[in-house]
């Protein structure tokens, strides 16, 4: 396979001869819920896009957006946005289980779709919209964000310098403090909706442990549990809406403490993820819904060194040891700051860096960090890592995708 860590990056603009800056996009928005934000950051008018059509069934999510976009269109159909011909293209914001159906709408349309992470909570679906792309030759770019988040762009930058040899294992620790609020309390908490939180929350560090380590997920084994959450009985109706309080940075805490939780609770709150990936890379991935803190732990040994990051924005440190052996040192090697990003409002400046990339993907085209074959093969782990979970961690392959697809994306959507 290609070598992941070649793609090109995107932080860089060019120095180009002053000229006429080209009119907005004309975004148009399907769903305005937690990712929203998305939107928010996409609407810069007067400077390249802006929201021009928004679509939510919910009345109340309209009326947020007719706040944020108080010239935008908004309607409750999503095929009125879809079908407007004033749309230059459009963001698939809504819950996971809805995307293949909405992006490859948009893709038949002829509209350049970007599509939130998780690509789609089954392979077949994955599938589906690689598909479509393909055979429409319609942009698609999915939302993975992570790629641009600093630290992890600070990782990838050591590795490829050569600072820890070649990689030979990289253990992930994902501690989900608000995970109470933010996985349990809405359409996340059902497998209906998300296949599992193995394949929903952690399909972004899966798309990371791929990125730095230069290969895809092969064989996966897993094991996990309801362990918290499943035994709360404050449960909000069928139909209820959630309470306006269901999120709050200091409250809600221990976790037993947590009220108005979806009705359906049946996806695991803990799991334990081993990984072998095509590369012959050995990778391992844990998470937990209910711990005290929140963030990311990457351990990541080559065969000439040791890197690990401790705080997962700015004010955090990387650390490197590949000196020499010893016992334990917490004053490493060397010590590298976590940046601040230009504009670090959205996941540590990262949201902005996506969308930037994105505009750009829709004027011109090209490769981009993100790949919607990557953003594949990280919900192909997820699913069948979960498969493993709920059959008493059984071993389970990861189907490979197809090869015409991987060349035409790997080519920048260009056909051969």
């Amino acid at each position: 396979m290609t070598d992941l860590l070649d793609t090109p990056g995107t932080h860089e603009t060019p120095d180009t001869p002053d000229m006429p800056a080209p009119p907005d996009l004309r975004i148009g928005v399907l769903g305005f819920g937690l990712r929203g934000s998305l939107a928010r950051t996409a609407h810069r008018p007067g400077r390249g896009a802006q929201v021009a059509v928004l679509a939510d069934p919910d009345e109340r999510a309209r009326a947020l957006a007719a706040e944020a976009f108080p010239d935008a269109a908004l309607t409750a159909d999503h095929r009125t946005v879809i079908e407007d011909p004033s749309v230059d293209a459009v963001l698939v914001l809504t819950p996971d289980h809805t995307h293949a159906d909405l992006a490859c709408q948009a893709l038949r349309a002829g509209k350049p779709v970007f599509v939130e992470k998780p690509l789609e909570t089954t392979v077949e679906d994955c599938d589906t919209i690689l598909r479509t792309a393909y055979e429409t030759g319609t942009r698609l770019y999915v939302g993975h964000n992570m790629r641009h988040m600093p630290v992890v762009r600070l990782m990838r930058d050591l590795i490829r310098a050569g600072k820890i040899g070649e990689v030979k294992t990289v253990w992930v620790r994902h501690f989900v403090g608000y995970g109470g609020d933010w996985y349990f309390k809405d359409w996340h908490a059902e497998r209906e909706h998300t296949t599992g939180l193995l394949l929903q929350k952690a399909a972004h560090d899966i798309d990371v442990l791929h990125w730095l380590s230069g290969g895809y997920a092969r064989d996966v084994q897993a094991m996990g549990d309801l362990m918290v959450y499943g035994d709360n009985p404050h449960r909000r109706a069928p139909g209820e809406p959630k309470t306006d309080d269901w999120y709050t940075k200091d409250g809600h805490w221990p976790p037993h403490t947590q009220r108005a939780l979806n009705p359906v609770i049946d996806v695991e709150d803990v799991s334990l993820l081993n990984m072998r990936l095509d590369n012959g890379v050995l990778a391992a991935y844990q998470q937990c819904h209910f711990t005290p803190d929140y963030w990311r732990n990457y351990t990541v040994i080559g065969d000439a060194g040791r890197l690990e990051n401790f705080g997962d924005g700015p004010g955090g440190q990387v650390k490197v040891w590949n000196s020499r052996r010893s016992g334990h040192r917490f004053d490493a090697d060397e010590t590298h700051e976590i940046p601040a990003a230009e504009d670090n409002a959205g996941h540590g400046g990262a949201d902005p860096l996506l969308v930037d990339e994105f505009l750009r993907f829709v004027r011109d085209g090209g490769t981009t960090d993100t790949s919607p074959v990557a953003a594949r093969m990280a919900v192909a782990a997820g699913v069948r890592a979960t498969d493993s979970l709920r059959d008493g961690g059984t071993p389970r392959r990861v189907a490979e995708p197809d090869p015409e697809l991987v060349a035409y994306f790997e080519r920048g959507q260009v056909r051969g």
